[in-house]
């Protein structure tokens, strides 16, 4: 099921000495009829999951490229329920991780158990909720493990040691850490505490720790990855996709995992 072939994909990296590398798409971002496309086309560059974003109105999140992704495909009708739907309709034709990231307003409008059925149906393996605290996480997080769908935590660098620990014992399939303060966007450099920031995560932590927000370009990546599992990286890639620029995709990813690309499929 989705949280335990999440997990199992990311483990299975780790084992083969990757470094594990997560692209964040904008799902209606240039139409939602090219959803499936992109997606095979990311796995084929050799992401080991993908996290498909649901745009937001509000998305207090997300840095300028994203929002402006999510604009253009609020524009084009995407909602919540036409990207499970659509994810559905091809999901005995992908074998990769798909993570929902999405807010909470959209799936209490939705439904809270009809959300996590619905995902369960689409092959949803895991969802990230940025706007919703620890303290309240059991408005969804039961639902979603009913069935077996990965909730993946967010981890800030603001928070304390205590939280940071708790968050890190909590979390499912991944442990999204946050590597910058601040929303997403692409950053020159990363703050000098992240490294340390990474490695109390990495300590209390049973299953892998990705660092996101801020990630641009793959010395960046390698440079996260010394003290974590991997990265995801959202605004170069939804930059890129936007412009047309998959060639420089291909390179981001390649350079990202590089020293064991041969191993990747």
């Amino acid at each position: 099921m989705g949280k335990a072939k999440l997990e199992r994909i990311l483990e299975d990296r780790i084992n083969a000495n990757e470094k594990i590398f997560v692209p964040y798409m904008m799902a209606g971002d240039g139409g939602l009829n090219h959803l499936e496309e992109t997606i095979h086309f990311l796995q084929d560059c050799g992401a080991a999951a993908i996290e498909v974003g649901i745009p937001f109105s509000d998305p207090v999140a997300d840095g300028p490229i994203i929002q402006e992704a999510g604009i253009r495909a609020l524009q084009d009708g995407t909602t919540l329920a036409t990207v499970i739907k659509k994810l559905a309709a091809f999901k005995d034709n992908r074998s990769i991780p798909i993570v929902i990231m999405t807010y909470l307003n959209p799936i209490l409008a939705y439904g809270v158990d009809q959300f996590a059925k619905d995902c369960f149906e689409a092959g949803v393996d895991g969802v990230i909720i940025p706007d919703i605290p620890m303290e309240e996480e059991e408005i969804v997080a039961g639902a979603l493990y009913d069935q077996s769908i990965a909730f993946i935590r967010l981890a800030a660098m603001t928070s304390s040691e205590e939280r940071l620990i708790e968050l890190a014992k909590r979390s499912e399939g991944f442990l999204y850490a946050v590597a910058v303060k601040g929303t997403t966007g692409e950053r020159e450099s990363h703050d000098m505490k992240v490294h340390d920031y990474l490695k109390l995560l990495k300590k209390n932590s049973s299953i892998p720790v990705l660092a996101g927000f801020g990630v641009s370009n793959s010395e960046q990546a390698q440079e996260l990855s010394e003290a974590c599992d991997g990265v995801i990286v959202g605004s170069k890639i939804v930059q890129l996709l936007h412009e047309g620029k998959r060639k420089n995709i291909q390179q981001l990813i390649k350079g990202s995992i590089q020293t064991n690309m041969h191993k990747v499929r």
